[in-house]
């Protein structure tokens, strides 16, 4: 593998289009539907659509910040600039540290679930197919990834929205066939209180379902990193963001309103994520072959989501290196492609090393377990420092820019609905729906204060030895792009 040092990333490879799928397939959708939203109908129970409606409301005020930030920041740092611009350059790093690794560790969370999806199936279909032999297709998956992300953004971003259109189409055609087949139980009853789990009356249940819908929404700023490979960045990382927020927030709604009624409202509290009482198991039950349908687009949307984070944690890295805040190595682009061959290479045994080790040490759903804990405990606290950094640059900004409620509303809104998700993720029992993590997924959180804590020593170093890097952090590095107003160094003029 050749490449050169540069500094260059392919401009304007790629448009809306790719932009917003990139954001799409980082929340894959089909996988969500089938596996993430079900566990919230154990407190939702047949109100979980309108849990899930909170939710997307929930989401968008974060949304609407990070699209907001894009807007004015368009550069591959993304999360990294937007707080050691809105905040202050240590933070930049923190986040862009913490960033880099939970993102690194997607790719191989969903190549787990790949593995034990298509293993599983294959074996109830025939059972002379090994249940246990799963780690082929994971490793499968990780040669495709790292073959479309060698060959550059816009291979990667097209590959990525054929797949994401593929999961989407295949879900809402079900789910209409769904409320079709339930004919007069449709109801608009499902968008209120009186279907909640028992224990859980009323709002109380709903709220409990909504957190666990919330973290189906991880993924939507996915797009952000791309921005210096998009044409127009400004204008489409803005739409791209909020666009895949709410398009993917309503794909939500539909696909859960369909189940809920299809399967009955008042029993959907035993509704989750496999068995009989699943989206997998009402396929089989009661349309035919389609099942293989819904199973394909669960496989389809593992990869995809593979892919676009894969994207994001190599941009980020790209970003960090570029600046000697990671390895040089890191910043090394292919000189035709213009993709971040080192970091492909280094993501790539990132994922197959923590596929293997954590699969066959302990079992590929508990090792799936762990690092979804990790993932999405640093994600969301990513997402509360961008609420926080919206605001702050936004007041730093002036008053000729700054809008009450999309910069300072909106942040607060934000922070408030993702803490209690924060809590549920980390297992921590504050809320009496939140249960105390079982080992070895509770070494989630260790594992996370260690590699923070390891962040905090190494920027004391860089603050040391090198403080002008850390300054470097809150350097936009698209200028032609910058907001009017902002000069190459990242300051404010006038």
């Amino acid at each position: 593998m050749h490449g050169e040092r540069t500094e260059t990333l392919r401009r304007d490879a790629i448009g809306l289009r790719e932009v917003l799928f990139q954001s799409v397939t980082a929340m894959a959708p089909a996988a969500a539907v089938a596996a993430s939203i079900p566990s919230g109908a154990a407190f939702a129970g047949g109100s979980l659509p309108l849990a899930v409606l909170i939710a997307l409301v929930a989401c968008l005020f974060t949304a609407s910040c990070v699209a907001e930030l894009a807007r004015e920041l368009p550069a591959a740092g993304s999360v990294t600039t937007y707080a050691a611009r809105g905040l202050h350059p240590a933070v930049g790093f923190l986040v862009g540290w913490g960033y880099v690794f939970v993102e690194a560790l997607v790719p191989p969370l969903l190549l787990l679930q790949l593995g034990f999806t298509a293993a599983g199936t294959l074996h109830e279909e025939w059972p002379s197919c090994p249940a246990d032999l799963w780690w082929p297709w994971s490793l499968a998956g990780a040669a495709v990834i790292a073959v479309a992300g060698y060959l550059g953004v816009r291979a990667s971003a097209r590959f990525g929205t054929a797949l994401g259109v593929f999961e989407i189409l295949v879900f809402l055609v079900f789910s209409f066939l769904l409320i079709g087949k339930a004919g007069s139980a449709n109801t608009l009853s499902v968008f209120g209180t009186s279907h909640t789990a028992e224990g859980y009356a009323g709002f109380s249940g709903v709220f409990a379902g909504s957190v666990y819908t919330v973290l189906a929404f991880a993924g939507f700023e996915a797009a952000a990193p791309l921005a210096e490979e998009t044409r127009d960045p400004r204008r489409t990382m803005h739409r791209a963001v909020l666009g895949a927020a709410l398009g993917i927030g309503l794909f939500y709604v539909i696909t859960t309103y369909a189940m809920t009624v299809y399967y009955g409202p008042d029993r959907f509290t035993k509704f989750g994520a496999s068995g009989e009482a699943s989206w997998d198991g009402v396929a089989r039950a009661s349309f035919g072959l389609f099942w293989v349908l819904v199973f394909l687009a669960v496989i389809n949307s593992t990869i995809a989501n593979a892919n676009a984070c894969a994207n994001v944690s190599t941009r980020t890295a790209f970003a960090l290196a570029r600046i000697r805040v990671l390895p040089g190595l890191l910043a090394t682009l292919h000189p035709r492609h213009r993709s971040p061959v080192a970091g492909i290479a280094v993501q790539t045994v990132v994922a197959v090393g923590a596929v293997l080790g954590l699969g066959f040490a302990y079992d590929p759903v508990t090792a799936f377990l762990l690092l979804a804990t990790v993932i999405v405990t640093v994600v969301v606290g990513v997402y509360i420092v961008v609420n926080l950094a919206c605001a702050g640059y936004f007041l730093r900004s002036g008053r000729a820019v700054l809008k009450p409620v999309r910069h300072l509303l909106f942040p607060v809104l934000g922070i408030v609905a993702f803490v209690p998700a924060l809590l549920t993720a980390a297992g921590l029992p504050v809320f009496d729906f939140v249960t105390a993590l079982k080992a070895p997924v509770s070494y989630a959180g260790p594992v996370v204060g260690v590699w923070m804590a390891a962040g905090v020593v190494v920027l004391i170093l860089l603050i040391r030895r090198h403080p002008e890097r850390m300054a470097e952090t809150a350097r936009v590095h698209l200028d032609q792009y910058a907001p009017a107003g902002h000069r190459q160094d990242g300051t404010v003029s006038g």
